[in-house]
């Protein structure tokens, strides 16, 4: 199951990506890459297959990686605390 994403942590990753969202975009491409290439492949591979704006895709999907990320990081931090 997936963890929740707290408003917290939407709101921290908005914060992070709106001042230059162009730069944030390309360390994230690096930074997944490193961290997870399948899929980061899988979020360029359909970034360019679709009709929309690639790069927006691509934004989108690794804004919502790096959320996800943030809040697994805190479901285990929580349940490590509640043992």
């Amino acid at each position: 199951m997936l963890p929740v994403i707290s408003e917290e942590n939407f709101q921290n990753i908005i914060d992070e990506i709106i001042p230059d969202i162009s730069t944030w975009r390309k360390s994230m491409i690096h930074y997944i890459k490193d961290e997870n290439p399948e899929v980061n492949s899988a979020i360029i591979e359909l970034a360019n297959k679709t009709d929309l704006d690639p790069k927006a895709v691509a934004t989108g999907a690794y804004a919502v990686y790096k959320m996800l990320e943030m809040a697994f990081e805190e479901q285990a931090f929580t349940t490590s605390d509640d043992e």
